[in-house]
């Protein structure tokens, strides 16, 4: 995956809390066998409705990647899905913040290069009003200084130190392995003939 530093990209309001993975991804989205494309399914029952956000023209700018999404409470609780991670990154949003978010979801978005950063309630009210004074603004993400801004309002996020970590360094969990390739081959080498080997797939 990218290595992830700083960005900007448009700020979304999510008004809504304990928006669980099936309302970020429906369950009929699952039996598909790729990690991409799932754009179309994010947030798919909402998007049927005309005044949802991700259907204002203010913020197209989302599928261009860099997005930011301002969520409340909770979110991203509920089944264990990683389906929910693919559609955000697949829609445009690199990055979500909310005062809360479900273990299990945060833990995937690490993995899958998504940042998940908490903010306090108080200041998740403010970036929604600053957005709803200016639709389609930006917002900019620092994970080095672990800052997010829009405009003049800045807020410190919180991110536990190894996912950051991971994140800074663009590493998924194939990513972690191959770190010690060499050390892996050089084992592998000198493995006595007799032992079982995992066969190369074909």
């Amino acid at each position: 995956m990218d290595a992830i530093s700083r960005f900007t990209g448009t700020a979304v309001p999510l008004r809504r809390s304990n928006v669980d993975t099936d309302q970020i991804i429906p369950a009929v989205f699952l039996k598909r066998v790729t990690k991409t494309g799932y754009d179309d399914a994010l947030f798919h029952a909402w998007r049927q409705d005309p005044e949802f956000v991700l259907n204002d023209p203010a913020y197209a700018g989302a599928r261009e990647g860099s997005a930011v999404l301002f969520a409340g409470p909770d979110f991203g609780t509920g089944s264990s899905r990683e389906h929910a991670v693919w559609a955000l990154r697949d829609y445009g949003f690199a990055a979500v913040f909310a005062p809360k978010f479900g273990d299990i979801f945060r833990g995937n978005s690490g993995k899958q290069g998504l940042l998940t950063g908490t903010i306090e309630e108080s200041q998740l009210e403010e970036f929604w009003a600053a957005i709803q004074a200016n639709p389609g603004a930006t917002a900019s993400v620092d994970l080095e200084a672990r800052t997010v801004a829009i405009g003049d309002l800045v807020a410190t996020f919180g991110i536990d130190d190894y996912t950051r970590w991971r994140l800074l360094e663009g590493l998924d969990d194939i990513g972690l392995t191959l770190r010690d390739e060499a050390r892996i081959t050089e084992f592998e080498g000198s493995r006595e003939s007799w032992r079982p080997r995992t066969l190369p797939v074909l």
